[in-house]
């Protein structure tokens, strides 16, 4: 599921078959090679790294495991393969999360209230940092949010209203466009803020006045200036303040480290800039309404949702969401290179990425979240334990949802939707009904033990045997390089 289109035409459901994709061909050839040839500098990649890598060769492949539904009128059969659930690039697995993640948003948490989005990227040289130190990164979004909150509770002053409380989803994503490391917040704030008219009485919104360029200005130079002070104090600027992942995990410190500067850090092109492809020059464009930055940090402020477009505050939960490699957008130029399209063109040019095989698994592998590190995070009336919330959020669902193709929006976790909902929503395709006899699937059996998969697979004439991953291929002449 990594299509970000709502509600598209309905068109009958076909299996995924990840063994044809591209970014899977390259996985199942290379990997082993790529994890090789980093072990010749005796370190490796950290095991949660190494084990979404290799989960994804087993995400949708049948030959792991699958659910198996039939029709109870005529017998058809469906086969579900298991997921890996990657939190790192998988397209499918942060694909569905994307679509189930929005659609809680949308319907069950943000209130029917105008919301905006703020965006802060920050400074290159704090990037390594931020990218696998999860308590930097929550203070630096703590400081963000309080500046940000500051504006909305002055606005609200300027009206009246004393006791103000915000709302906030944040989104942290760790990717730019060019697959590079780049961790930066995209928080999408209530444009507004509730206050309490009498004890017992239901919190009001106040919407804020409209947002101006010298407001945004303002706000990222207090932020910028309170950053920069959290940064001195904890000792990063000067590096008094030992580089923990480099000590626990060269490799991965060197391959973030060498993503966050659009550089590589293996193979003979170690230290190099990724290779581009260029078109026409274009003259630079300047930053445009609502967006400032100072000292490195930028802020963009443009984005507002009106209250009603619930539909369009689903797809901006899904941009914000997106998987970092979209489908189509890699293409084999030979064996050994590969193009990888930018989303827009840069200023100067540059349309498409030139990557071999194993340089594009070394970005996949700088993009893998740490462990327990928090990408969707809720602040103020929108916290889990806020005592505002049930007073604020929606209390049914405002879109519609599974339910209009005849699919059951039941799961065992109320907090996800389940596959058949999801497919449902997204695609308007009804895949519990059967393309046969238009009856309903039903679970009948999981599989996951060789032996009976094997079965299975061989009797309905599909392969029982998974893709086979290549072995690693022995070094060119030239030996590795990795610059420390």
């Amino acid at each position: 599921m990594s299509s970000v289109c709502l509600h598209a035409p309905a068109h009958s459901y076909q299996r995924r078959e990840p063994e044809k994709d591209l970014l899977y061909r390259v996985l199942v050839d290379h990997l082993e090679t790529f994890l090789q040839r980093t072990r010749t500098t005796e370190h490796s990649l950290p095991s949660y790294v190494e084990g979404e890598l290799r989960s994804y060769l087993e995400c949708g492949i049948l030959a792991y495991g699958f659910l198996r539904l039939r029709c109870s009128e005529c017998t058809t059969s469906r086969t579900v393969a298991f997921s890996c659930k990657g939190r790192g690039f998988c397209p499918s697995c942060m694909g569905r999360r994307m679509a189930d993640t929005a659609a809680r948003l949308s319907d069950e948490i943000v209130p029917a209230v105008a919301v905006r989005q703020w965006v802060i990227s920050l400074p290159m040289e704090i990037r390594y940092r931020l990218a696998y130190d999860g308590r930097l990164l929550s203070a630096f979004l703590a400081v963000f949010l309080r500046v940000v909150q500051a504006w909305y509770r002055q606005q609200a002053r300027a009206q009246g209203y004393a006791d103000a409380r915000c709302g906030s989803v944040t989104f942290v994503q760790r990717f730019g466009s060019a697959l590079n490391l780049n961790p930066h917040f995209h928080v999408l704030m209530l444009d507004g803020v509730y206050v309490v008219r009498a004890e017992g009485a239901a919190p009001k919104f106040v919407p804020s006045p409209a947002l101006q360029d010298s407001d945004v200005q303002r706000i990222v130079e207090l932020a910028a200036h309170r950053l920069v002070r959290l940064l001195q104090r904890r000792g990063v600027l000067d590096s008094t303040e030992a580089d923990a992942l480099a000590e626990e995990a060269p490799l991965l410190s060197v391959l973030s480290s060498a993503s966050v500067q659009g550089q590589l850090a293996t193979g003979p092109r170690a230290g190099r800039r990724v290779r581009r492809l260029l078109s026409d020059p274009r003259a630079g464009q300047r930053s445009g309404r609502l967006c400032f930055s100072a000292r490195g940090f930028s802020l963009h402020a443009a984005t507002r949702i009106e209250a009603e477009d619930r539909l369009g505050l689903e797809r901006l939960c899904r941009y914000v969401l997106r998987p970092p490699l979209a489908g189509g957008r890699l293409r084999f130029i030979d064996a050994d290179h590969l193009t990888f399209r930018l989303k827009t063109p840069w200023s100067d040019g540059t349309t498409h990425l030139v990557l071999s095989p194993l340089e594009l698994i070394e970005k996949l592998a700088a993009l893998v979240p740490p462990p327990r590190l928090n990408l969707v995070r809720y602040h103020g009336v929108l916290a889990p334990n806020a005592g505002f919330r049930r007073l604020v959020v929606p209390s049914c669902s405002v879109l519609p949802d599974a339910s209009s193709v005849g699919v059951s929006t039941d799961s065992p976790s109320r907090r996800r939707l389940g596959w058949a909902a999801l497919l449902a929503r997204v695609f308007a395709v009804d895949v519990m009904r059967c393309p046969s006899c238009g009856g309903r699937l039903g679970l009948v059996a999981v599989l996951s033990d060789a032996a009976s998969i094997g079965r299975y697979l061989s009797g309905v004439g599909l392969a029982a045997a998974p893709p086979a991953i290549a072995a690693a291929r022995p070094p060119p002449q030239r030996e590795l390089d990795l610059v420390y």
